[in-house]
C-alpha cells in the first residue's frame, strides 16, 4: 500500500468493525410492525402422489392467519416458478411430491412457534410411489417417470451435451502407447452456510410496492424473477440483501419459501418472515456436484499426454435448478482438460432427474469446474502410477508454458495467461518436495502410511461475456455507478453482493487506486435494487473479474472528467495534463496541479467549464467482459493414514495461487484459507447420502460433517502473479480457486499413502470407515509404492 493510504495493499477490512461488535444486520434481524411468521410443511416421502391435503384444523388455530397450498397458488397462477436453468419447479406441490422435504403447504401465523405447531394440524394423504435415487438407474426401462408434469415426458432424461472432437479423440486413443481408464464419483455435497436462507416479504397494498429483505447473492436477478412470477412491474419491487452469513452459491436461486412468503404478505396484507432451520437447509436447498464420471487418458510411453475422453452422468435432482449460462447445460465442464497441453479431448454429459432435491450454483459455484479439475487430476495421478513416473514430473512434462498463451484448449476455450511450470515448481520448493519423498520412503520401510498429493488446476471465472452467457435471458454484464462529492468523498454503487468476501474494502481500494483518494473516503453501496445498478450478482468468482473491472472503468471515466475540470482550473489544455497519483498536473510543471478533492469542489462550483462539458464528478458504466479470466494454482498435500482405523490426518498443505494482480493480499489469503478448509471437508467427510427409499441421511450436523480447525493444518501459502491481459486491473479472481484445487490434492495424497496396498483409486469422502474398507484384505507391499 502506498504511504498516503491510497490503492492496493493489506488494508484492514472496513466491514469487520460492525461484525466483530455484533452490529451486523441479517435477514432474521429484520422486524417490521405487524410482522407475521411462516413455516413450511414438507413431504416425508421422496416420491408420492398427493391424494388430498386437509388444512381445516390448521386454519382453525387461533394464531393462524393463512394456510397456503398448491391449490391456492394454482388459483393465482403461481404454483410453478422458473428455475435458473430454464426448467420449472413447483412452489407448493399440486400433483405429487418429487423429493423428501418438498414443500406441500405454507402456514402464516402470529409467531414462528405457532406456525410450526400448526403444521402438525395439516392432514396430507400421500400415495407412495417408487423413487429413483441412483442416477445410474434413472434411464432404465421401466424407471418411474419423475417429471410427468412435463408434456410428453416418458423418461427422466434432461439433456445430452458434448464438447470436443470425438473422431479426432478416438484416433488419438487408437494410436496411444498407454491408455488408463477409471470410474470417478464426485459425490453430492452441500455448502451449509453459517446462516440459512430466509426472507421478509412486505407487500404495501396502498402503494402497490413489494419490499423483500432476503438472503440472496443476486438481488437484481431475484427482482426480475419475482416480476415474472408475480406479474408485478420491476420498479414496484425492491429487493434488499443485507449482511449475509455465507453463501457459497447456496443463496443464488429462488426457493419456494421466498415465493410463499410473498404470497403470504399479499394474502394477509402484513409482512411475513420465513427462516428455514438447518435440516430444511440441508435437505432442500441447492446441493453441489453429484457427477458420475468415467475418465480415459491416452499418452505416449514417455509420459506425453495426448488425449482425454470423458463420459458423465449428472444427477440434477427432481427439478433442474442447476444455474449455468444458457448455452452450457453442463456448465463450464469444457475445462476438463485442465492445465495441460492436450492434443485431443471429448466429453459427453447426460443430465437426469432423480428423486432428490434440485441443484443450483452451490458450494463455491464454479459451474462444474470443480468436477472437471478433480477428474483430470485423478487421471494424471493414475497415469503416473501406470508409467512409474513421479506425479510432479508427469505434470511438468505436460503443463502449459508461458509462451503458449493465449492458449486454445481442445474444447475451444481460450485461456488468457499463465506460467504453469513456474507455479508448480514454487509449490514444490515451499513443500521441500524431494525431501518429502525421501521421508516417505523411510516411513514406508517402517510400515507407516504417508502420502503426498499434487493437484494443478485452471479455474474459469468472471461469467461472463454477453454474447456467450446469460441466465434466464439476462446478460451477465455488471453495472457500476460512481459519484465524487464536492468534498472529495466518493460513493460507489455496484451490483454484486458480498457474503463475506470483503467487497466494501476491495471495491473501495479500486476506486482509491484509480482516483488517488484515501480508501476510507470511499463508501461502497450494494445489496439494494433501489440503490444500485442492474447486474447478475455474486457467484462463480465473478465479483472482481466483472464488477471489479466495471469499478475500474467507471473510476477512469470520472478521472477523465476530472482532467477536463482540472484543465479549466489550471488554464491548460486537458491533453497537456498528466496523471500522478491523486493529482492532474501540467506536463513538465509538476508544481502546477490539482488534487481530486480540489477538482471535485471546482466541478460543483462556479468554475467556467468548456462548452458542452457538464459539471459534477460522476459516471456510470456497464462492463461486458471480453472473456473469462483463468486463475490457476499448484497444491501439495501431505497426509498420514492410520492403517488400523483408516483415519486420515492432513499434516501439511501448500497452496500456490496465481489470481493475477492482488488488490488486497490479506483478503485473498482469507479466501484461500476458507476454500482449502472446504476441500478438507469434501475430500474426507462430506456427503449427502440417501437410502433406497429416498430418505435423506445427512439432515443435521450430527450426520453431515463439516471441517473444523482440528482437521485443518496450518496452511502454507505462496503466490505467482500473471496479470490477465484483458482485465483493466489484471485481476483474475480467487474466491473458488482453493475449493477447485484442494480436494484432488488430498485424495491424491491418500491414494498415494495407500499405494503399498495396490490401491490406485478411492472415491470421496475418504472417511476412516471408507479408507479402512479399501485396505482390508490387501497385503502391504513396498514394491507397489508409486515412485
Amino acid at each position: 500500500m502506498s504511504e498516503n493510504g491510497h490503492g492496493f495493499g493489506r488494508v484492514p477490512r472496513k466491514e469487520d468493525a460492525r461484525f466483530i461488535r455484533g452490529k451486523g444486520t441479517y435477514v432474521d434481524d429484520i422486524k417490521l410492525p405487524g410482522m407475521l411468521h411462516g413455516a413450511i410443511l414438507r413431504s416425508p416421502h421422496a416420491h408420492a402422489r398427493l391424494a388430498a391435503v386437509d388444512t381445516s384444523a390448521a386454519e382453525a388455530h387461533p394464531q393462524v392467519r393463512a394456510v397456503i397450498t398448491g391449490e391456492t397458488l394454482a388459483g393465482l397462477d403461481l404454483a410453478w416458478m422458473p428455475t435458473l436453468s430454464g426448467d420449472v419447479q413447483a412452489v407448493l406441490a399440486t400433483d405429487k411430491v418429487r423429493f423428501q422435504g418438498q414443500e406441500v403447504a405454507f402456514v402464516v401465523a402470529d409467531s414462528h412457534y405457532a406456525a410450526r405447531d400448526a403444521l402438525e394440524l395439516i392432514d396430507v394423504d400421500y400415495e407412495a410411489l417408487p423413487p429413483v435415487i441412483d442416477a445410474r438407474t434413472a434411464l432404465d426401462d421401466g424407471a418411474p417417470v419423475i417429471r410427468d408434469d412435463l408434456e410428453g415426458r416418458t423418461d427422466n432424461h434432461i439433456f445430452d451435451w458434448e464438447a470436443g472432437d470425438a473422431e479426432q479423440t478416438d484416433r488419438v486413443f487408437d494410436e496411444a502407447d498407454v491408455v488408463v481408464a477409471q470410474d470417478v464419483l464426485y459425490p453430492r455435497v452441500h455448502p451449509a452456510p453459517l446462516e440459512t436462507c430466509g426472507i421478509v416479504a412486505d407487500m404495501d397494498k396502498v402503494t402497490g410496492k413489494l419490499t423483500v429483505h432476503t438472503t440472496t447473492q443476486a438481488p437484481h436477478a431475484h427482482r426480475t424473477v419475482y416480476a415474472l412470477v408475480a406479474g408485478l412491474p420491476e420498479h414496484k419491487i425492491r429487493v434488499v440483501s443485507p449482511d449475509i452469513g455465507g453463501g457459497f452459491g447456496n443463496k443464488v436461486g429462488i426457493y419456494p419459501g421466498y415465493v410463499c412468503a410473498i404470497v403470504g404478505s399479499i394474502v394477509t396484507g402484513r409482512p411475513v418472515k420465513w427462516t428455514e432451520d438447518r435440516s430444511e437447509n440441508l435437505m432442500t436447498t441447492s446441493f453441489a456436484r453429484d457427477y458420475h464420471m468415467r475418465g480415459e487418458i491416452a499418452a505416449t510411453r514417455d509420459g506425453r499426454v495426448r488425449g482425454l475422453r470423458v463420459t458423465v452422468l449428472a444427477d440434477h435432482g427432481a427439478f433442474n435448478g442447476t444455474a449455468q449460462p444458457t448455452k452450457f447445460p453442463a456448465g463450464f465442464f469444457h475445462v476438463f482438460t485442465g492445465s495441460y497441453d492436450i492434443e485431443a479431448a471429448h466429453c459427453a454429459v447426460t443430465g437426469v432427474y432423480t428423486n432428490k432435491a434440485p441443484g443450483g450454483v452451490a458450494y463455491a459455484c464454479s459451474f462444474r469446474i470443480t468436477e472437471a479439475a478433480y477428474l483430470v487430476e485423478r487421471m494424471m495421478d493414475m497415469l503416473a502410477a501406470e508409467l512409474g513416473v513421479d506425479p510432479a514430473e508427469l505434470r511438468l512434462r505436460n503443463l502449459l508454458h508461458a509462451e503458449q498463451f493465449p492458449y486454445s484448449t481442445a474444447t475451444g476455450w481460450e485461456y488468457d495467461s499463465g506460467d504453469y511450470p513456474r507455479t508448480l515448481r514454487k509449490a514444490m520448493e515451499i513443500a521441500g518436495y524431494d525431501e518429502l519423498r525421501a521421508e516417505q520412503a523411510g516411513r514406508r520401510e517402517r510400515g507407516e502410511l504417508m502420502g503426498i498429493g499434487i493437484s494443478f488446476f485452471t479455474e474459469a471465472v468472471g461469467a461472463g461475456p454477453r454474447k456467450h452467457m446469460d441466465i434466464l435471458g439476462l446478460g451477465m454484464a455488471d453495472g457500476a455507478e460512481l459519484r465524487v462529492h464536492p468534498t472529495g468523498k466518493a460513493v460507489l454503487r455496484i451490483s454484486v453482493q458480498t457474503q463475506g468476501q470483503g467487497h466494501e474494502t476491495t471495491f473501495a481500494q479500486i476506486v482509491a487506486h484509480e482516483l488517488g483518494i484515501p480508501v476510507d473516503d470511499v463508501e461502497v453501496v450494494h445489496g439494494d435494487t433501489d440503490q444500485t445498478p442492474f447486474g447478475l450478482g455474486t457467484y462463480g468468482s465473478r465479483s472482481t473479474p466483472v464488477s471489479g473491472a466495471a469499478t475500474a472503468v467507471v473510476a477512469r471515466k470520472v478521472r477523465e472528467r476530472a482532467r477536463i475540470v482540472a484543465g479549466a482550473m489550471l488554464e491548460a489544455a486537458p491533453e497537456d495534463l498528466e496523471w500522478t497519483p491523486g493529482r492532474w498536473v501540467v506536463r513538465g510543471d509538476p508544481a502546477s496541479g490539482a488534487t481530486m478533492r480540489e477538482i471535485a469542489m471546482a466541478a460543483h462550483g462556479s468554475l467556467e467549464l468548456p462548452e458542452g462539458v457538464e459539471g459534477h464528478l460522476d459516471a456510470t458504466t456497464v462492463y461486458n467482459p471480453p472473456n473469462l479470466t483463468y486463475p490457476f494454482g499448484a497444491y501439495i498435500a501431505v497426509v498420514d493414514v492410520d492403517p488400523g482405523t483408516g483415519k486420515v490426518t492432513v499434516r501439511r498443505f501448500v497452496a500456490v495461487d496465481d489470481c493475477g494482480v492482488r488488490i488486497n493480499p490479506m483478503i485473498v489469503e482469507g479466501q484461500v484459507h476458507g476454500g482449502l478448509a472446504d476441500g478438507v471437508g469434501m475430500a474426507l467427510m462430506q456427503v449427502m447420502a440417501f437410502d433406497e427409499d429416498g430418505n435423506h441421511l445427512g439432515a443435521s450436523f450430527m450426520d453431515y460433517l463439516l471441517p473444523t480447525s482440528m482437521e485443518c493444518p496450518s496452511w502454507e501459502l505462496g503466490e505467482t502473479v500473471t496479470p490477465s491481459p484483458h482485465h483493466p486491473l489484471g485481476a483474475k479472481g480467487v474466491g473458488e480457486s482453493a475449493t477447485v484445487g484442494s480436494p484432488a490434492a488430498i485424495v491424491n495424497a491418500v491414494v498415494d499413502a495407500l499405494a503399498p496396498y495396490g490401491v490406485r483409486h478411492a472415491d470421496m469422502p475418504l472417511t476412516p470407515a471408507n479408507v479402512w474398507r479399501v485396505i482390508q484384505g490387501r497385503p502391504f507391499r513396498t514394491d507397489l509404492a508409486i515412485p
